[in-house]
């Protein structure tokens, strides 16, 4: 079939009031990962930073079980206090109350619904800022409702969002396109289910060959949850058993050793950039920069990280590389070791990365040129000049 013949996006006309209004936009937050907390500190940093001179501003939280929520626009409720993080159940205006989008590419209306009670029209939405971390949001399955339902959106589209999510494909891409990646395994649930002793051995001969300590992840998951460093066959299946609590498929890494090292890309109109690197530096009251670390102590990232001219130039070659292997739109964090012998390794990438002021991704752009406000505004520009569909 031709590219005439391919079934275009139906034609939306808007109406006077429409070219009137200022551009509506949905920011969908919460949802059914275990980083909900988390996303809704991220909603609440956007939502303070959108410009309300040039937007409305819809929130809508997902709550843990799946509903769609109507919440207040109170972005100050949406912090973290005494080290825990806010939920969406604390922020809804009705315990019962629901938020459906339509699926009809003609339409974008929002309705809100209660049992017993006439749907209320809330209007249009013009685009979407999804700020959910991990599964059923940033892996492709809200990007996909979105696509149904012709509202364009900030950040990466379904193959890059599912991609972005799953560190096996993740690196098979990577290698692919000649990209640098550390050893790993992967065990698949069938064969945890069917054969746990043989896919035990199967890490312990890959530690056998690479060494201990060894990581334990969940394939999808993100921002360190359900990620144990194991020292030796002791702590083994426990690690197993708090990875397959995220996720029934997980992977097994070796240790690089070397320096951990971050850079942001940002689509513009000429194309993604990279910004300014940054360094993590060692974490003492943690094994590793799990989500404690990262969220609630606040580690201390090293924006610009201290390397040399030629250094920063590869990570932002490879960032920039990544961000294209997987076919990203938006913006993406891509994590690097740069190893003792001087070799940048990819580690993986985020389509939606931890984004309040003090997430590295934000603060990468502020010491590029970019401040906060200003991203938040570019990323929602291109989402709105973007079409859904075939691109």
């Amino acid at each position: 079939m031709s590219s005439e013949n391919l079934p275009q996006s139906p034609e939306r006309r808007e109406s006077p009031e429409q070219q009137r209004r200022k551009p509506r936009v949905a920011v969908v937050f919460g949802g059914r990962s275990s980083e909900h907390g988390i996303s809704v500190v991220t909603a609440g940093a956007v939502m303070k930073a959108i410009d309300r001179t040039k937007y409305d501003v819809l929130p809508i939280g997902i709550t843990a079980d799946g509903r769609w929520a109507l919440t207040a626009d109170e972005p100050e409720r949406m912090a973290i206090t005494d080290r825990k993080v806010p939920d969406v159940d604390l922020l809804t205006e009705s315990a019962e109350g629901s938020v459906v989008l339509s699926v009809d590419p003609g339409s974008r209306e929002v309705v809100y619904t209660e049992p017993g009670a006439v749907p209320k029209a809330l209007g249009e939405v013009d685009v979407v800022f999804p700020v959910l971390h991990g599964p059923y949001g940033e892996d492709g399955t809200l990007q996909g409702l979105l696509e149904l339902s012709g509202v364009p959106y900030v950040g990466a589209g379904v193959l890059a969002s599912a991609v972005g999510q799953d560190k096996e494909y993740m690196k098979r891409v990577f290698i692919s396109y000649g990209l640098p990646v550390g050893p790993y395994e992967v065990v698949r649930p069938r064969e945890w289910d069917n054969d746990p002793a043989a896919a035990r051995k199967r890490i312990v001969d890959f530690a056998g060959e690479h060494g201990w300590p060894l990581f334990i992840k969940p394939a999808r998951g993100g921002s360190s949850m359900g990620i144990t460093k194991v020292d030796g066959l002791e702590g083994l299946d426990e690690a197993i058993e708090e990875a397959r609590r995220h996720d029934p498929k997980f992977l097994v890494e070796s240790l690089l050793r070397g320096r951990e090292i971050e850079c942001g890309v940002l689509e513009f109109e000429d194309g993604p950039r990279a910004s300014v690197p940054a360094e993590i530096p060692p974490v003492t009251a943690h094994d590793f920069y799990d989500f404690e670390a990262k969220y609630i102590d606040s580690a201390t990232g090293l924006v610009p990280a201290p390397l040399t001219e030629e250094q920063t130039a590869e990570v932002q070659r490879l960032a920039v590389a990544a961000f294209d292997a997987v076919s990203c739109e938006g913006l993406v964090r891509a994590d690097f070791f740069l190893t003792d012998d001087g070799t940048f390794v990819i580690n993986e990438i985020n389509t939606l990365p931890g984004f309040t002021p003090i997430s590295m991704y934000p603060r990468m752009w502020q010491e590029s040129g970019v401040s906060y406000p200003e991203l938040v505004d570019r990323l929602i520009q291109a989402a709105l000049t973007r079409s859904t569909g075939l691109r």
